[in-house]
């Protein structure tokens, strides 16, 4: 079998996106934590953050017009154009290293760490392997999560 990624498509691992920032206020951990049926005080106060708030707290809101049919943001200039062109979820794996506290600054820098090919049962497959790295803003580490997306 020919390979499908080319040594153009993976110049892109280690590619990086900019830097995102973003300040947690008490009232976004509150709502967080009502919508998602918190019953700890330390969440419904507003104190701390349940650890899950960090799944969406760097997405962008974006109009309907500008979502995938399956309802997220197309993907952005950190994954090259693949061969094959449907993804699947393929897991995510998150290391938490502190809590998440009202009043943090929060600074999360994404970057593609590998891609990969595998033969699978109905043909081939395309790994690909992204890092969140989350610090405070004075640089201490608070999650590292790594998502992995499946091409087919």
């Amino acid at each position: 079998m020919e390979p499908l990624l080319t040594p153009e498509i993976r110049s892109a691992i280690g590619r990086s996106l900019p830097p995102l920032k973003v300040e947690v206020h008490r009232s976004d951990i509150r709502k967080y934590a009502v919508a998602t049926g918190q019953r700890l005080r330390k969440y419904t106060d507003g104190d701390e953050a349940p650890p899950l708030l960090l799944f969406g707290l760097f997405r962008p809101v974006v109009p309907r017009e500008r979502m995938r049919p399956d309802g997220i943001q197309e993907d952005t200039a950190l994954i090259p154009v693949l061969p094959l062109k449907r993804i699947m979820a393929g897991g995510v794996e998150t290391e938490y290293h502190r809590p998440i506290r009202a009043g943090d600054v929060l600074v999360a820098t994404q970057r593609l760490v590998e891609l990969y090919e595998k033969e699978g049962s109905s043909g081939p497959l395309i790994f690909i392997v992204t890092e969140n790295r989350v610090e405070t803003e004075a640089g201490d580490l608070v999650a590292v999560e790594r998502t992995t997306r499946i091409a087919r």
